[in-house]
């Protein structure tokens, strides 16, 4: 739901209880009736708003909610954090829960776990959950997606986010959007920009070059706001170019809604507004969180002195208003909305969907997997994380669930009849040996091990407000998975983190392992499924697998986390796969990959040009955006004897470019289901932005004439098909 497709047809028998005045049938409003537009609306609104109450909409007046205006009907805008499901609620006042015992939410897979399952229409799916039960909870502004992009492997956040590539991350971005704003509910996209760490967030200074951003850190925001139409953007906590995020003019005023037309508002992440001058006046328009009285937040009694004595253009607070109200008139706030849903089976089973698609089945040598349950008849269940229940950690990304179903109990729910299923801790933080003997005694017993191993939303692992230290497995895992792995040849390691670990002191060993990511109240059912073969593995890395971390683009260069409070980007475009193939670094994993119980055989490879209406050098955005400049096809078959989904990827690679460019970028993706022996001609369109990079000499995006290689395949690393496509004019889009 963007500007141009807001509903308004919303009777006042919903309408909330004004002032008998405003009510008077004869005497109704302009901005009460849903039938005019927008803007209409909005302005006769703002007409009616004393000083104090156009100030009053554009701060805090709660944890998540501003003042509201009670004369005019004008309801406080109820905000929620969740890009996982809607938080629980919090004291008006402080971080305390507030204790109530109807803020249940379904919790869904990690963000990062939805981008593993290269599936764009399932994020929409996604959506609709976080926007049918905000919208039951009486929220109007949903804080996400988070959409910041995997710079290193350590970031405490990257399980809130879409992995190393702003291709990919677009794509989800977009259906995540959608989904929560088709159902009356407004997304936030966040944090805008290049907030990349966790590390100094609040004061780390980001420097990097135009291409970089253009082309790594911005695509997915401004797909957000060009394609999906997001109604609220959230400014990031760190400094940009010396300015901090949350009131920066080059991000916020020339960027986003200046050069992309974003009619939205801009909120600050909490506590990110710091000089009232520059929120006046640098882009933001709904302060939020800043730890002080309400009246003495920057955009409140010290903005409104400002404006007051002339210090600041009455232009700049009416700005803000207008952005702050559209948004509600677009959830239908002041009109009333229809009650949502919450924790339906429809909900529960987009949350099992999701965790299955994006898990990733990483290596699976021998048949280890499936296992089949008639003819295994012990196996040992391992690891405190098989236990464990994740919805509540991570920061703002915790959910109150109604239930989680824990992968132990995942797995006895489906063979516990006719398997023997132990369980031993094997690990704990600040454990004992003990732990580790007995459940190697119980490996050995079994026919098979599932060890279930990886991270937690803690200080310093998978968390907000700290980065990782480093890659490895804590607690001791490492030394039970390779004492496990010698008594039991059948040992399958599933990983539970968000993001890559360092597996190679036992990879050799292992003959099976799984990527679960934090796969939400439903993740122990989805385990199962795929452990035994009811559902096939089809998610994909959304990101790279380093073998150290050292080999990681920014640590091998030194920068991360930054000197003397700046943080230098000097690995420019080269983020991820990009580094790793641009630099011949072999990775563990590569970007893209995604093993399946199935094969799947690629043929027929046919670059079919489209039109191009090409007018001269430089084209008009609305001429060059989204017309197809060749059709990638191919024929895509399922060699293997069960059902599965292949993500095939499109890569181009520029044979000859002014300026240095990656050995290979994502510019298309399709996931298709086959049956066993199946095959289907898959059709990949590529536009004219697939060719081009951002040119800051020109201040534009320029796609130039010659050859690209067109490389098809199934990571970015298994290149099965090659194709040579010569673009005919080079031509600049601004």
């Amino acid at each position: 739901m963007g500007w141009k497709h807001v509903a308004l047809g919303v009777g006042l028998a919903a309408a909330l209880t004004i002032d008998a005045a405003v009510a008077s049938a004869e005497d109704r409003p302009i901005y009460l009736d849903p039938r005019q537009p927008m803007e209409t609306r909005v302005e006769d609104v703002l007409s009616r708003l004393t000083l104090e109450e156009k100030v009053g909409l554009i701060h805090g007046d709660g944890m998540f909610a501003t003042a509201g205006v009670p004369r005019l009907g004008i309801p406080r805008c109820w905000m929620s954090d969740g890009p996982h499901g809607v938080r629980e609620e919090i004291a008006p006042d402080s971080w305390k829960a507030a204790g109530r015992t109807d803020d249940f939410a379904t919790h869904l897979p990690a963000l990062i776990a939805l981008a593993s399952s290269w599936n764009p229409d399932l994020a929409i799916s996604y959506g609709e959950v976080i926007g049918q039960e905000a919208r039951q909870r009486g929220k109007h502004i949903m804080l996400g997606p988070g959409m910041n992009i995997m710079r290193t492997p350590l970031n405490g956040r990257n399980f809130e986010y879409e992995g190393e590539d702003p291709f990919l991350a677009a794509r989800m971005v977009v259906g995540y959007i959608r989904g929560v704003q088709s159902q009356e509910v407004a997304a936030c996209a966040k944090h805008f920009a290049a907030n990349n760490q966790e590390t100094a967030r609040g004061t780390i200074d980001v420097q990097m070059d135009e291409r970089s951003l253009r082309e790594i850190y911005l695509p997915a925001f401004k797909a957000a706001v060009q394609e999906a139409g997001v109604l609220a953007v959230m400014g990031a906590y760190n400094k940009f170019r010396g300015q901090h995020c949350c009131h920066n003019d080059y991000l916020l005023n020339k960027v986003l809604k200046g050069e992309w037309g974003f009619k939205g508002l801009v909120m600050s992440d909490w506590s990110g507004t710091h000089d009232t001058r520059e929120a006046a006046l640098f882009g933001l328009d709904l302060e939020m969180g800043t730890r002080r009285p309400y009246d003495g937040f920057f955009l409140a009694r010290p903005f409104r002195e400002g404006l007051e004595k002339g210090d600041f253009p009455m232009a700049a607070l009416d700005d803000k208003v207008r952005r702050n109200l559209r948004v509600l008139f677009a959830v239908h706030a002041i009109e009333g909305r229809t009650p949502g849903s919450i924790n339906t089976p429809e909900h529960q089973a987009t949350a099992r969907r999701v965790a299955e698609e994006g898990m990733v089945l990483l290596k699976n040598e021998a048949g280890a997997l499936p296992l089949d349950p008639d003819k295994v008849e012990t196996i040992a269940v391992i690891g405190e994380n098989a236990v464990r229940l994740q919805a509540p950690g991570g920061g703002s990304a915790g959910v109150k669930a109604f239930y989680e179903v824990t992968p132990l109990q995942g797995i006895v729910k489906r063979v516990g009849d006719r398997v023997s299923v132990g369980f031993s801790m094997g690990y704990q933080e600040n454990g004992h040996a003990d732990l580790l003997d007995r459940a190697v005694r119980a490996a050995s017993q079994a026919d098979a091990a599932v060890l279930v191993v990886g991270l937690k939303h803690a200080r310093f692992l998978d968390d907000e407000g700290s980065d990782r230290r480093d890659l490895k497995l804590p607690f001791g895992q490492d030394e039970l998975i390779q004492r496990v792995a010698r008594v039991n040849k059948r040992t399958i390691v599933v990983l539970i983190s968000g993001g890559p670990v360092d597996v190679s002191p036992w990879l050799p060993q292992v003959p099976a392992v799984l990527q679960l990511w934090y796969p939400g109240m439903e993740g122990g059912n989805a385990l199962a499924r795929v452990l035994f073969g009811d559902v096939n593995p089809s998610g994909k890395l959304p990101c790279t697998f380093p073998k150290r971390l050292e080999d990681s683009p920014a640590h091998a260069l030194g920068v991360y986390p930054g000197k003397d409070g700046t943080e230098r980007y000097e690995e420019g475009l080269l983020v991820g796969y990009r580094w790793f193939d641009t630099k011949q670094v072999e990775p563990l994993f590569p970007f893209g990959h995604g093993l399946s119980y199935t094969r799947f055989q690629y043929s027929g490879l046919k670059l079919v040009k489209g039109l191009e209406r090409v007018k001269g050098v430089e084209l008009a955005k609305e001429e060059a955006a989204k017309e197809p400049v060749v059709s990638v096809e191919f024929d895509l078959k399922n060699v293997g004897d069960r059902e599965g989904a292949e993500v095939a990827q499109v890569y181009v690679q520029d044979v000859e470019s002014s300026l240095p460019r990656p050995v290979k970028e994502l510019k298309g993706l399709q996931k298709v289901l086959l049956k066993a022996g199946e095959s289907r001609t898959v059709s990949i369109p590529l536009d004219r932005g697939a060719f081009a990079f951002y040119d800051p000499a020109k201040t534009g995006w320029l796609a130039e004439k010659g050859d690209f290689k067109i490389l098809v395949g199934s990571s970015s690393r298994d290149v099965r098909l090659e194709g040579t496509f010569r673009l005919a004019q080079t031509t600049l889009e601004r």
